[in-house]
């Protein structure tokens, strides 16, 4: 059977993993480095939902969820499906994975107070988590950046039962700080995030795929293969989902389409020799397996192609 993308995105690059930046702050560098950006943005238009007790985690979703213009993006919905009551709160894995039932590309931010703020430049508001007490005493919040001033050194949140908290730019980044710069930003379908990387987008979206939200994981992929037109990627996403629902002759279009950026994507041939198959097409299958096998011999897959497929046309 073809190999499907998050799979292959684990070859394609290796990630980065994204740690605390250390006691440093980076707003100082910020602030001098922003002449040119505006220095006031404030998404006035973005909805408030006051938490109950223990409920920011669904608060703060259901806030950029609305935005993000998903119907019925309440708190009492979304509490259901993040909120751990034996932790009295919500884990950042859950919050994620409401993001994506709600058919939403969540995307985590790097670890970068300037890549937070052109977020919110781009219209984005930020979902954060925050660290109100000690490291070693943690008090965890979840809020809703949605604005900030440069000049004054302040920015704008949702958060708890406070329609527009206004918190320093240094208070803000300690808290945000100590909850190890955890960031997410959940754009309509179709929309990259302002500061999207193309091998993190791409693994976000592939999240979507292995669960089966094929909508919004088309949705993706179209807007990297626009974003990143030689990253062979998101050819393979949108050729896997039309496999996945059938469409063989458009997935060996996609493929074809992968291979012409990469050739020696082991990958793309393998995907290919199948898409061929469940097409009848049984001699072309096989010499896309016999490529994929000549490219990648020692893979625990691709070095068997031509085999496993024999027996699948046998």
């Amino acid at each position: 059977m073809p190999v499907f993308l998050p799979r292959i995105l684990a070859a394609l690059a290796v990630m980065a993993l994204a740690g605390c930046a250390g006691p440093s702050l980076q707003y100082p560098g910020v602030i001098e480095d922003s002449a040119r950006e505006p220095s006031r943005v404030e998404l006035v238009e973005v909805p408030f939902h006051p938490q109950e007790a223990y409920q920011c985690g669904p608060a703060a979703l259901a806030t950029v969820l609305e935005f993000s213009a998903v119907e019925d993006a309440d708190p009492d919905t979304l509490k259901d499906q993040v909120y751990l009551p034996e932790r009295r709160g919500s884990l950042q894995a859950e919050l994620l994975g409401a993001a994506r039932r709600a058919g939403r590309i969540p995307y985590n931010l790097e670890p970068e107070l300037g890549h937070l703020l052109a977020e919110v430049r781009a219209g984005h508001p930020v979902l954060v988590l925050q660290n109100l007490a000690l490291p070693a005493l943690p008090r965890w919040h979840y809020a809703v950046v949605i604005g900030y001033d440069l000049e004054e050194e302040q920015v704008f949140l949702r958060s708890g039962t406070t329609e527009r908290e206004v918190l320093s730019l240094r208070r803000f980044e300690r808290t945000w700080q100590m909850a190890e710069y955890w960031a997410v930003v959940v754009p309509e379908p179709g929309r990259l995030p302002a500061t999207a990387d193309e091998h993190r987008y791409l693994e976000a979206v592939a999240a979507l795929e292995s669960q089966q939200r094929f909508a919004a994981a088309a949705d993706g992929y179209h807007a990297a293969d626009a974003r990143w037109p030689e990253n062979p990627a998101s050819r393979l996403g949108l050729g896997n989902i039309a496999y996945r629902q059938g469409a063989h002759e458009e997935a060996a279009g996609h493929y074809r389409a992968a291979i012409a950026r990469a050739p020696d994507l082991a990958a793309a041939h393998h995907n290919l020799a199948w898409a061929l198959a469940r097409q009848g097409k049984a001699d072309a299958a096989l010499a896309a397996a016999a490529e994929a096998q000549r490219l990648a011999p020692d893979h625990p897959r691709y070095g068997e192609a031509v085999r496993t497929l024999e027996a699948e046309l046998d």
